[in-house]
């Protein structure tokens, strides 16, 4: 359910969030914490989609109008001119990467506001909502101007709103109430109850998530967590992880291996964002993938392994080197990122190396702490809208 907290030191907006599910559910995922952490806000959000279903397990009850403060809308919606006529202007759209807002709805709110012979104070404050990155152009372009050069918005702007690791960025995505439910979680030892939920008898085993593409090393670490001395339950989601898994399993038993002994998989159902949340609290190594649960992995402050996005003109490497230098990996952690994700450029990378837990998660529980020092993605975003407002 919703965060309860509201922030009552800003006036509340209404909010147009446009959103198109390309794979993966990634941006619809980005896109639905956005909207409810500005609910949470005291803000009213209309989130328009292309493809709403995953909200039926990622967060259920949305597509019923049981979140407070968010209306999900068919995409199809914003090009209706006649239903646009009846709702309510709102003070801000934010298109999320790069979906480009439907030219329908940019008219007639552009049309609109000139007929009625409103300007400045009836204009939108338009947010280019980016993707996430460590790279330095990310500080550069970051709230950057882009005037709208011809249409029926031409004369008005949007700007760049880049989320990122540093100050000079957008932050992240991190509810007011995370960290209190994560020291709860904690206190209460109820992970062992949570997983008993799911069919996953804990004896105390190390425990890995698995959330990936189908990296080309994935048979490389069932191998090692296999043949390592401590007993290990892999949790693998739901979706590309699990298909990978289990083609890699029969493979195994097409070529005679042995069953594992080792190492218990476990495949686990959907599961919706908060308890996503609880299974990087669990596990003590979190492999995970794209950006959404990157930033989860982050504040879950354990032992993290990122399956970055491939694109096909290898702009992903640098990607990649931008985030590790960002977050102070060592040798082992930048080996093992480079192995999982086949960009190794050395041959000491070829190889999976889990060889220092405990190095790994100090790591990332300092660069927790450098974020946690930050106003989160939200906090920011409303600031910003204000001042150009």
């Amino acid at each position: 359910m919703p965060n309860p907290s509201v922030n009552t030191t800003t006036p509340p907006l209404l909010w147009d969030v446009f959103c198109r599910v390309i794979d993966n559910f990634g941006d619809i995922g980005i896109c639905w914490r956005l909207c409810a952490d500005l609910a949470a806000c005291g803000h009213t959000v209309r989130l328009w989609v292309d493809d709403a279903s995953a909200l039926h397990w990622m967060a259920p009850g949305a597509l019923e109008g049981n979140w407070p403060g968010v209306v999900v809308s068919a995409w199809e919606q914003s090009m209706d001119t006649a239903l646009l006529s009846t709702l309510p202007r709102a003070a801000v759209w934010v298109e999320a990467f790069g979906c480009e807002i439907a030219t329908e709805f940019i008219a007639y709110y552009a049309h609109s506001t000139r007929a009625n012979g409103q300007f400045d104070d009836k204009i939108p404050t338009w947010i280019n909502l980016e993707y996430l990155s460590a790279e330095g152009f990310v500080e550069r372009s970051h709230g950057l101007p882009s005037p709208i050069m011809s249409g029926p918005a031409r004369g008005w702007t949007k700007h760049f709103y880049y989320p990122g690791f540093t100050r000079r960025t957008g932050g992240l995505l991190r509810e007011p109430d995370l960290l209190n439910r994560q020291q709860a979680f904690a206190q209460a030892d109820r992970r062992e109850h949570w997983l008993a939920s799911l069919g996953v008898a804990w004896p105390g085993a190390r425990l890995v998530s698995l959330f990936c593409y189908e990296p080309t090393a994935l048979a490389e670490l069932l191998q090692h967590l296999e043949a390592d001395a401590a007993p290990t339950h892999l949790l693998v989601a739901d979706g590309r992880a699990q298909h990978a898994v289990r083609a890699e399993l029969a493979e195994r038993e097409a070529g005679g291996a042995p069953p594992l002994q080792n190492l218990q998989v476990h495949f686990l159902p959907r599961l919706n964002q908060r308890d996503f949340d609880h299974l990087l609290w669990s596990c003590d190594l979190n492999c995970v993938r794209g950006e959404d649960s990157l930033v989860r992995a982050l504040w879950a402050g354990k032992p993290l392994i990122w399956h970055i996005y491939p694109q096909d003109d290898a702009a992903h490497v640098a990607k990649l080197e931008a985030f590790l230098d960002w977050l102070g990996a060592d040798t082992t952690l930048r080996a093992a990122h480079h192995a999982w994700n086949s960009t190794s450029t050395t041959p000491d990378e070829t190889a999976l190396p889990l060889t220092d837990l405990k190095t790994w998660a100090e790591t990332v529980q300092s660069a927790r702490q450098r974020l946690l020092e930050m106003d989160d993605l939200t906090t920011q975003l409303v600031q910003f809208v204000l001042k150009k407002r």
